[in-house]
């Protein structure tokens, strides 16, 4: 496996806590981070492939069945459409 260095400056508080939560699996803090990022990508990842295969299922007309569901109300401040 090969390696790469990255310098990260986290919040003191997420650090700490970081650092608490790897000496109670017995890991380093770096081991922690490096495996916490992996979950992360691979969670990402994950979720991308899933929506990309529910995507490529979906058909326009399906989504009528959501829309005549919604309620008629007027849209939030903010919200409207602008020309």
């Amino acid at each position: 496996m090969s390696k790469s260095a990255y310098p990260l400056k986290l919040p003191t508080s997420v650090k700490t806590a970081a650092a608490q939560l790897a000496k109670a699996d017995g890991v380093s803090l770096n081991q922690f981070i490096a495996a916490a990022v992996a979950e992360k990508i691979g969670s990402m990842r994950s979720a991308e492939t899933f929506l990309v295969e529910r995507a490529s299922r979906a058909k326009p007309r399906d989504l009528l069945r959501y829309l005549r569901k919604a309620p008629k109300t007027a849209p939030a401040s903010g919200d409207e459409l602008s020309d």
